[in-house]
């Protein structure tokens, strides 16, 4: 006859699936960070979900932990993950507002200084610091202005340095350069090769790519513009007040920083810090 069950004693509680989900989510955070040594635990995890539910379906993974599977044994895998949580590429010219609020700081935050520097940290690949590089040429800064563009991952890093533009993409690419405030043709800042558009090579010759990882890694340089739009809204408060440490480390005295929104008045660092573009996110750098 089968032992019965001791007076008082229960059948073990089955974990909800909220946190059956919470628990494959840390370990597969952990899994990427201890054997790839990319590091998303101190993002937002409602945006991680989001992100992660694109991979998982390219992928054909049920659950998170079928997913992770594929992670460790799985190279494609990997990288079908990471270019789902890293930031989304950029095309030419695709945020009018952030063109816009460029070309109103860039003189400000770049005239003055003799060899002055912009990091893109976190850039959304080669079509953001071609915009820039664009940006400059038309403000005539593009001859002593260098451009820092930093991504996290060895393949946005190869990707970054041999891209190019198709010729058929180069007629609504125009009409985002002129819905940006554009003047004259795109073609202007590009040469073709190959059947190609790339950037003139004197403005590639202002870019210096590098990988460099937000999370982990210390002030590189001292820059007159940071600019960090499209990453921060991924990060979780304390990821995000350590990024923040890490630009005002960086950021040259009355350097301009761009930001995706305002700083909390009682961020330790605001006190340092004064609008440049009231009410947009641009700061300029006072202490």
């Amino acid at each position: 006859m089968a032992a019965v069950m001791e007076a008082g004693a229960c059948a073990p509680c089955q974990p909800s699936a909220p946190a059956v989900e919470e628990l494959e989510l840390e370990l597969l955070l952990a899994a990427l960070v201890q054997c790839y040594g990319y590091d998303f635990r101190g993002h937002e995890r409602a945006v991680l979900r989001h992100k992660l539910a694109a991979a998982m379906a390219q992928l054909g993974a049920r659950t998170i932990s079928s997913l992770q599977d594929q992670v460790l044994h799985d190279a494609g895998a990997v990288a079908t993950v990471l270019r789902a949580l890293h930031v989304p590429p950029a095309a030419l010219f695709d945020d009018a507002g952030e063109v816009a609020q460029l070309r109103a700081v860039l003189d400000a935050s770049l005239r003055g200084a003799a060899l002055p520097k912009v990091w893109l940290a976190d850039c959304a690949g080669a079509m953001q610091a071609w915009t820039l590089a664009m940006l400059l040429r038309e403000q005539q800064l593009d001859g002593r202005t260098e451009i820092f563009a930093t991504v996290p991952s060895d393949e946005q890093l190869a990707q970054a340095q041999d891209a190019s533009v198709a010729l058929a993409e180069l007629p609504a690419l125009q009409e985002n350069y002129v819905r940006c405030g554009g003047q004259g043709a795109l073609l202007d800042h590009l040469i073709v090769q190959d059947g190609r558009a790339v950037l003139l090579p004197h403005l590639r010759s202002r870019i210096t790519w590098a990988q460099y990882n937000l999370v982990t890694d210390a002030s590189c340089n001292e820059f007159q513009l940071i600019v960090c739009r499209r990453a921060l809204p991924d990060f979780g408060p304390v990821l995000r007040r350590r990024v923040l440490r890490l630009f005002h480390d960086s950021l040259a005295p009355f350097g301009v920083l761009g930001l995706d929104r305002p700083l909390n008045a009682d961020d330790p660092l605001a006190a340092s810090y004064r609008p440049l573009l009231p009410p947009l996110p641009w700061y300029r750098r006072t202490a």
